[in-house]
């Protein structure tokens, strides 16, 4: 803006602070206007006028709050999550626990909890007092900080709420506490009365509350909503967060119990549930129940739960290790090698960037410092798994163990196991775990679909080649226990006709039998022991001949006898 060459130094600063300010309340008031249309086009404007007001006045509380609200609304919860960190309790307490380790390494052990703030010896303030490091902290993420009005609660709601969207279910569970209590402090300040009921709702933003928006579709703009229906929709939201929160820990207790049917049970309830969860949330669920999967042998499942992980989050650390043990385990050593080679990058790429995949907020298993130890082993693993498929032990793979089967299994067992298999893992059903799942970001639907066929399409056609190897197995079985059965019928045949065509054998059979029952009572000692090494045969057949063998030689029939050798394998 020009300015009058005529008018002083002071009176020239003075002008452009009161032009610079006018110009701001301008920006936020059709800020506002804007936003009070609840549209995405408007909103949009909104947010423009918002940035040009914080360009001119970056610690503006107003346009803070309406930029805020704006980008809730606009479902650009990692923006919120970027513009609002320091508040978000699991990056103090990390922050915190990193500066406690170094002071403890650098001095001698104490615990964090009695460490207190200690002024210099040579200080003379008698205002500094000593205080612990636990109960500032507690003071801080309960609201009872002195500056708690200055900064106002719509910070812990709007960042509650954005976490939650995010996947941080106990950061958001803090957050939305907090800015509750903070709120009902608030109206117990602003009461008319204490023995009245009648309160007066500090509304903020009077023309219109964007944060009702965040569980609502953006095609469907919320109504005139009220900072009454804000707190309904939030305390809604609390008890959703707790009810997902109290199932994920007994699952995880039940994992860690070694009760893997029951972890089971649980997480599949989060993950089927009825009402959306968040897709950090679902893909930490995913995770867990591949674990409990892997450890009750069910392979193909745990591969399908990892495959899910990592289409809602491709740079899971855990979920491809987690992936090539599995499939390095049925020896499908091709694919086991293409994931700890995907590993292996993003090690790498860890290592170059100084830092963790994703922002700073994003919650991972593994620390920073255990990256180059991870990286030597995975490295090494790699040459060994090369080496071994140099020399041919691509072709063995388990498919017993990929289909859930026992080796010598039945033919309709096997049938049932691959009718269930593709049922569950059909790569047309594939997405429908999607439609369970509630975006971040509604542009990585996509991707998430096209990285979710892939995996899919690749376990099918796995699950498809062990069918047919398993199935090729058992119709080599039957047929031998076919050959086997017909020799079997054939040896006796082939003796019947021998003694029909020899009648001295048949006469003898006769004599013996009539001097064995003229014998009154008495018992011929040999007649036991052969009686007693007849049983030692297995099959009638054997006996038989046994016992025509022994009664020949008794009467003196010294002639041979034609017979197939065929006859004594069974």
């Amino acid at each position: 803006m020009a300015v009058s060459p005529c008018l002083s130094a002071n009176d020239q600063k003075k002008h452009w602070w009161v032009s610079n300010r006018k110009l701001v309340e301008k920006y936020v008031k059709d800020a506002r206007c804007l936003m009070a249309t609840q549209e995405q086009s408007e909103m949009a404007s909104a947010l423009n006028l918002l940035d040009a007001a914080l360009a001119l006045s970056p610690r503006f509380e107003i346009a803070l709050e309406l930029k805020a609200r704006c980008l809730l609304y606009l479902r650009r919860f990692k923006d919120v999550a970027d513009m609002l960190r320091d508040y978000i309790p699991s990056i103090k307490i990390s922050s915190d626990d990193s500066a406690s380790l170094s002071s403890d390494n650098s001095s001698q052990p104490l615990s964090r909890e009695r460490v207190n703030l200690l002024p210099p010896p040579n200080s003379q303030d008698p205002s500094f007092k000593c205080f612990s490091v636990s109960d500032l902290k507690k003071k801080v993420m309960s609201g009872l900080s002195k500056n708690c009005d200055k900064e106002g609660q719509w910070r812990y709601l709007v960042l509650g709420q954005a976490c939650c969207q995010l996947g941080l279910m106990e950061d958001a569970m803090v957050l939305l506490q907090t800015g509750k209590r903070l709120a009902s402090a608030a109206f117990r300040r602003e009461s008319i009365c204490r023995s009245d009921d009648s309160f007066s709702l500090p509304i903020t933003i009077t023309t219109s509350d964007i944060s009702s928006a965040a569980t609502t579709p953006p095609s469907t703009p919320p109504r005139n909503p009220t900072s009454l229906s804000e707190f309904q929709n939030i305390s809604q939201l609390l008890s959703h967060i707790k009810f997902l929160l109290r199932r994920r820990t007994a699952a995880i207790a039940a994992l860690d119990a070694g009760l893997y049917s029951e972890a089971i049970r649980h997480f599949s309830k989060i993950v089927d549930g009825r009402r959306l969860a968040p897709q950090g949330f679902l893909a930490e669920c995913y995770m867990h129940r591949a674990s409990a999967y892997k450890a009750s042998g069910r392979i193909a499942e745990s591969i399908s739960d990892c495959n899910k992980t990592l289409a809602l989050d491709p740079t899971c650390i855990q979920a491809l290790d987690t992936r090539a043990s599995l499939l390095e385990t049925i020896r499908c050593l091709p694919d086991c090698l293409h994931d700890l080679e995907h590993l292996k990058l993003l090690y790498n790429s860890i290592l170059r960037d100084r830092k963790l995949p994703g922002p700073v907020w994003k919650r991972h298993n593994v620390r920073y410092r255990e990256i180059p130890g991870k990286l030597c082993a995975l490295t090494t693993k790699i040459q060994q798994l090369k080496q071994r498929v140099a020399s041919g032990e691509t072709a063995n793979v388990d498919y017993y163990a990929l289909i859930g089967l026992r080796r010598g299994c039945s033919r309709s067992e096997l049938e049932r196991a691959h009718l269930l298999l593709c049922l569950r893992h059909k790569p047309d059903k594939a997405t429908n775990f999607i439609d369970c799942c509630e975006f971040a970001d509604e542009r990585d639907v996509d991707s998430v679909k096209d990285r979710t066929k892939m995996s899919a399409l690749l376990l099918y056609r796995l699950l498809q080649k062990g069918y047919s190897s398993v199935m090729s197995t058992i119709m080599d079985e039957e047929a031998a226990e076919k050959r086997r059965n017909k020799a079997t019928v054939q040896v006796p045949e082939t003796l019947n006709s021998s003694s029909k065509l020899d009648p001295e054998s048949t006469l003898a059979y006769s004599v013996n039998s009539s001097n064995a029952s003229d014998c009154d009572g008495r018992v011929n000692p040999s007649e036991n022991e052969t009686t007693s090494s007849t049983n030692a045969f297995q099959g009638v057949f054997c006996r038989d001949l046994a016992a025509v063998g022994n009664l020949l030689s008794q009467v003196g029939f010294n002639r041979p006898l034609p017979m197939k050798y065929e006859a004594l394998s069974c």
